[in-house]
């Protein structure tokens, strides 16, 4: 009974596999991709079933537990690549923005920080008219002066003709709180700068969904 149980269910989930396939790929061919919600588009690509991926509220969750997910190993690096994927495009289109003020670092970033479950040191490297150059990760883990060292972040700005740089990082814990270490190593990296002729325009903590300036706290 219990092997013919098993038969049924896997028979089942057959059954409910196809029925989605064929049901998205209708809607493909007569809509458009851009018709699809976004575990439709997940599924599409992937093939990782729609019962599953309802479990998430949305594409950020789904980032940080797919691995949980109920699918293949293929499936999973597959997902995985999609959105290493997403963030190559939008690191593309970032490098041509003008940085005016702390609001615009953390329009650009936001998304891509706020969920991070490790500390991580970003440096935005800008131009002359503060056009982003480049944003690089100096290093992952618990900030401290011995892992975020001025040499590695001003031999990065050197490299890339910097004007200017913002530095930028995340508290896993959601809060925006500026740590002790947080301000000395800001106070090292600006001492630093100043040296080489590279300006420190802010240093930036995301925190979740919000943001704070250290030079808007006046503390930079």
């Amino acid at each position: 009974m219990v092997e013919k149980r098993k038969a049924e269910i896997k028979m089942m989930k057959k059954s409910e596999m196809a029925k989605n396939k064929c049901q998205v790929k209708e809607r493909v061919l007569k809509y458009g991709v851009q018709s699809l919600l976004n575990e439709e588009i997940v599924y599409f690509l992937t093939g990782i079933p729609l019962k599953s991926l309802n479990n998430y509220d949305n594409l950020a969750e789904l980032r940080d537990k797919f691995e949980m997910l109920d699918s293949t190993d293929l499936q999973k690096q597959k997902i995985e690549a999609l959105f290493i994927l997403s963030n190559r495009i939008a690191s593309e289109r970032r490098e041509k923005v003008a940085i005016k003020c702390p609001q615009d670092v953390a329009d650009i970033l936001m998304e891509d920080m706020r969920y991070l479950k490790k500390e991580e040191f970003r440096v935005m490297m800008l131009d002359t008219k503060s056009n982003i150059i480049k944003i690089k990760t100096i290093s992952v883990g618990n900030l401290n002066s011995s892992i975020v060292h001025p040499r590695e972040v001003i031999k990065d700005s050197i490299l890339y003709s910097s004007k200017s740089i913002i530095v930028i990082h995340n508290h896993p814990s959601g809060s925006t709180d500026p740590s002790k270490e947080d301000i000395e190593i800001t106070r090292r990296l600006k001492e630093a700068c100043n040296i080489v002729g590279i300006s420190l325009l802010d240093s930036i903590i995301i925190g979740d969904g919000k943001y704070l300036s250290l030079k808007e706290q006046e503390l930079l």
